[in-house]
């Protein structure tokens, strides 16, 4: 969701639902790969970059449906982006999420960081050096805290 191509009203279902409804449509469409014989359970990977990057990590999180995945440049901690991105984008999650500081629960509930304890599979981070939009903390955290849980993770 939050596609263009498929007309406002279901670009908008996104407003306020980042890290609920699309990581809903990342898990169905891999689960109807599964149901059509299409994909196997056991190998299901995902990647995405940047706001895929988060689905990536929140999907890899919060449901059990990939075995393993790659985030370019995603956001493990919204609450951290929030305050760390550049001027042109410090608003933008207000729209996807909620107005912070007012929504911190929300934000804390939907941030990958704060679930590791739910991941049960490797995980590659790639995350420019340079990147202003999502900072390097990013994936810095995030590769921290899945190596002190003991699995599998490569940061580049």
């Amino acid at each position: 969701r939050g596609s263009t191509g498929y007309g406002r009203a279901y670009r908008m279902k996104l407003k306020g639902n980042w890290g609920i409804v699309d990581i809903e449509d990342v898990c169905a469409g891999a689960e109807y790969l599964v149901k059509k014989g299409l994909a196997d359970p056991k190998r299901l990977a995902i990647d995405g970059g940047s706001a895929g990057g988060y689905t990536t990590l929140g999907a890899l999180t919060f449901r059990d449906v990939f075995t393993a995945g790659c985030s370019l440049y995603g956001v493990a901690d919204l609450a951290t982006l929030a305050g760390d991105t550049h001027k042109f984008e410090s608003r933008y999650l207000d729209g996807l999420v909620g107005p912070y500081p007012e929504q911190k629960a929300v934000y804390e509930e939907r941030a990958p960081i704060c679930h590791t304890e739910k991941l049960a599979c490797p995980i590659l981070l790639l995350q420019g050096d340079e990147d202003k939009i999502v900072p390097p903390n990013q994936a810095e955290l995030m590769y921290d805290a899945v190596k002190a849980r003991g699995l599998p993770c490569s940061f580049k």
